[in-house]
């Protein structure tokens, strides 16, 4: 887990890109549940989802680790491709995707406008994945997969950096 002094020293990094979200509080929820209720809207950012925050700092510390790094591959079906492409196009680093066939034609047009080089690959993540590893070993690119990357799953909760630091 990382401690609030991590997650503070990569604030600068997350507001060179992507603002707060913004956060109001709704009076029907207040009716419905009798307390004050305040949400964020983490649609606001460009990806539409809270997972750019994590893209962002894991390609700093991609290249700071492993300047030579020229590209990565993962797999993904949407969000977590939407916040590498974007993410990989803000620190100079190719990213290419392999969704299955069928995904979402709106995450694929999104991770493309974002940067991505995107291959449509297999009947579900899971052969997604394993041509993305094949990718990635042909080309000689990193391999970055969701679900296994801690910083980037852990550094998500640089979104409550937009919140009171009495809640936090």
């Amino acid at each position: 887990m990382f401690t609030l002094a991590e997650l503070d020293n990569v604030i600068p990094l997350v507001r060179a890109i992507l603002p707060p979200t913004p956060q109001y509080a709704w009076p029907l929820l207040k009716a419905l549940t009798g307390v004050e209720i305040v949400v964020k809207h983490e649609n606001h950012t460009p990806i539409g989802a809270f997972k750019l925050r994590g893209g962002i700092v894991y390609f700093d510390r991609l290249k700071r680790a492993r300047p030579q790094v020229q590209g990565i591959v993962t797999a993904t079906r949407g969000n977590h491709g939407q916040s590498l492409a974007l993410a990989g196009t803000h620190a100079g680093i190719a990213v290419t995707i392999v969704v299955p066939h069928g995904n979402s034609t709106e995450k694929n047009a999104a991770m493309r406008a974002f940067g991505a080089e995107l291959i449509e690959h297999g009947r579900d993540f899971d052969e997604a994945k394993e041509a993305a590893i094949q990718v990635a070993t042909e080309r000689g690119l990193e391999m970055h997969l969701p679900f296994t990357e801690t910083s980037l799953s852990a550094l998500q909760l640089t979104r409550r950096s937009c919140l009171p630091r009495s809640i936090i």
